[in-house]
């Protein structure tokens, strides 16, 4: 099993925007992200400690500017925290190994998936497409993905 971890040289290896999503708690501007219309199979991983977070299977069109998913791929490596900042009341999305701020998740998502949003920014993301899974040590993933395009 993989380990997945917080590390320094990651850290200072982000770019300004990266760093201020995954460690300041930032926010991308809305349609802005990299993975906003991204269609291809694979998964996203946390860019802070590479822990899996989503499955292109769970993605879909929001509207809300930002990519968004009906579940994550291990619940284990999501912690939700209760966020109050900006006058509002949400919960807070971050990585449970690298402690990278996410985004949001909203109650609003399609129903008959479970009725969750998963607000991501792209920032706090890398996606391993389908056929790189099993050589970056994902293989044990592929059967959530589906190939999309």
């Amino acid at each position: 099993m993989a380990k997945y971890e917080r590390r320094p040289e990651v850290i200072e290896s982000l770019t300004p925007e990266q760093y201020r999503v995954t460690q300041q708690s930032g926010t991308e501007r809305p349609g802005t992200g990299a993975y906003l219309e991204n269609k291809r199979s694979g998964i996203y991983v946390d860019i802070v400690s590479g822990e899996p977070l989503f499955a292109s299977a769970a993605k879909y069109e929001s509207g809300c500017g930002w990519p968004s998913f009906v579940k994550p791929i291990e619940a284990d490596n999501i912690v939700e925290l209760r966020d109050t900042t900006h006058g509002m009341i949400r919960t807070e999305v971050r990585s449970r190994h690298g402690d990278s701020h996410l985004g949001h998740v909203f109650p609003d998502g399609p129903a008959d998936q479970g009725g969750l949003r998963y607000c991501i920014n792209s920032a706090a993301l890398r996606f391993i497409a389908k056929e790189d899974m099993e050589a970056e040590g994902y293989g044990e993933y592929i059967d959530q993905v589906e190939d999309l395009t």
